[in-house]
């Protein structure tokens, strides 16, 4: 088993999850192309993913600035969706239909080495999601998913959205232990950045493909994080799990 100098202070791995445990783009996507399908439209699902995607910061900045109240993750995704089916020329469906196409986001699917890797980390870890998702949204996911978290954490918990440090540092206490001792798993840097500013360790899993293919890397200077990896089952490697 390998070791790694963090090994003993690290006692829980937090969890960023859309992009970092589960594809969002591809899902949404398959299942927006099946959506289509179903009620016989025609959607550039690739495009409608990234604008939808696109939406999602510019929601939250609103719920920061007081323009808009708490709104949790769910309600945030419908606002952003109803603007997007006028202009893509979806009006007209039922409601019950666009309330499953919301809920899109609790149906992801994860990165092929999650689960693998989640499950080597938690012989070793307290492992739990820290997301901007709501909790039902990542409860439902995990089930979906086989997600084996130990417990789940929100950013609804807190009505704070990260990166506010709020998030990091409300996690720890959740968990019953100091900043230090938390390391915050991402494969966004702004949102490790945020973490390590709030005392966290951080661990960079790059995701290449989460905004499709041909896209271009994240960009990590060398030594930024604590610990840096190509996916669960190698974070596991070098984290001695």
């Amino acid at each position: 088993m390998s070791t790694h100098p963090l090994d003993g202070t690290v006692r829980a791995l937090a969890f960023d999850v859309f992009g970092t445990v589960v594809d969002w783009r591809g899902s949404i996507v398959r299942e927006g192309a099946e959506f289509a399908a179903r009620h016989g439209i025609r959607v550039d699902w690739p495009r409608f993913a990234d604008a939808w995607r696109a939406g999602y910061r510019p929601a939250m900045q609103k719920v920061r600035s007081g323009e808009l109240p708490w709104l949790r993750i769910d309600a945030l995704h419908r606002l952003i969706l109803d603007g997007l089916l006028t202009e893509h020329g979806m009006s007209g469906l039922a409601e019950d239909d666009i309330a499953c196409l919301n809920n899109v986001w609790h149906r992801l699917d994860p990165w092929p080495d999650a689960v693998p890797g989640l499950t080597r980390l938690k012989n070793r870890y307290v492992i739990t999601t820290l997301s901007n998702g709501n909790f039902s949204l990542l409860t439902n996911m995990a089930k979906r998913a086989g997600l084996p978290w130990d417990c789940i954490v929100s950013a609804e918990l807190f009505h704070h959205y990260k990166p506010d440090p709020e998030t990091y540092l409300g996690t720890a206490e959740l968990l019953g232990i100091a900043a230090a001792e938390l390391m915050l798993v991402a494969c966004h840097p702004d949102d490790l950045r945020a973490a390590r500013a709030a005392g966290c360790r951080t661990g960079y899993v790059a995701r290449p493909l989460e905004m499709g293919p041909g896209q271009p890397p994240a960009r990590v200077e060398d030594g930024e994080f604590d610990v840096v990896a190509g996916d669960f089952v190698e974070l596991a490697e070098r984290l001695g799990a």
